[in-house]
């Protein structure tokens, strides 16, 4: 693991967040170190924390790690400049989810289409535009109306270039747009939802079959990923939406 040195006061400095500052690359080969992976990202920013996750208990790599900057604005230099290349591989570099949101069942897959709840009357698909487009590159708003009454069913699409722009609106649990709460997750196809649902049986039945609990990361509290956030377990089975 490479760590950024600790100023006067033991710490980091101050930063935003860690959410708005992790990335999680997958595909990275069995050779990439931390020091690699470290020189490769830091031409976008000063990194803080950097470790490529590694089996307990053989030391080899598990084919992903974790990169953190200092600021938020960094991330989005790497993001904007793919593809990534590490050890003559293109890797699969996308924001970290946070362990609360890595639970759900489409944290992660990679999606270019936004679903939003909480859709007013008083909504236009202007307003969702300005807003949204702070995020990415805006092709299409799509409220959905009742076909009868001609009102909103309450929800809407926002459709974007890229899949970045999505993952960076979720990390954001709610958006206030024109004064009201709006709530977004990824919009994911049917075949896609059944792609997450068959690989979650396959995980319980996989558990179902095990001896003891599975095997966790490093040291107490760490799960499959790294300081609170999730291992992006799916990371190389799906692409962009």
């Amino acid at each position: 693991m490479v760590k950024a040195e600790e100023n006067g006061n033991g710490a980091a400095g101050d930063f935003e967040p860690e959410q708005f500052r992790k990335m999680f690359i997958g595909g990275l080969t069995s050779s990439t170190t931390d020091e690699a992976l470290k020189d490769y990202y830091s031409q976008w920013g000063e990194i803080v924390d950097c470790v490529v996750m590694r089996d307990p208990a053989t030391k080899r790599s598990r084919g992903f790690g974790f990169v953190s900057y200092s600021k938020q604005s960094e991330v989005d230099a790497a993001m904007a400049n793919r593809p990534h290349i590490i050890d003559g591989k293109t890797v699969d570099p996308k924001r970290a989810v946070p362990r609360d949101q890595s639970q759900k069942s489409e944290a992660n897959m990679s999606s270019k289409r936004l679903y939003v709840s909480g859709v007013r009357e008083e909504h236009t698909e202007d307003m969702f535009k300005d807003h949204f487009s702070k995020y990415g590159n805006v092709l299409k708003v799509e409220i959905i109306a009742d076909k009868s009454t001609g009102k909103p069913r309450g929800f809407a699409f926002i459709s974007f270039d890229d899949y970045d722009a999505v993952d960076k609106c979720v990390l954001i649990k709610s958006h206030m747009v024109h004064n009201y709460r709006c709530d977004v997750k990824k919009a994911l196809s049917k075949e896609e939802m059944a792609k997450i649902q068959q690989q979650e049986r396959e995980r319980m039945d996989r558990g179902a079959r095990s001896r003891g609990p599975p095997p966790v990361g490093r040291g107490s509290g760490w799960g499959p990923g790294r300081g609170g956030f999730g291992g992006n377990g799916n990371w190389g089975g799906s692409g962009p939406g």
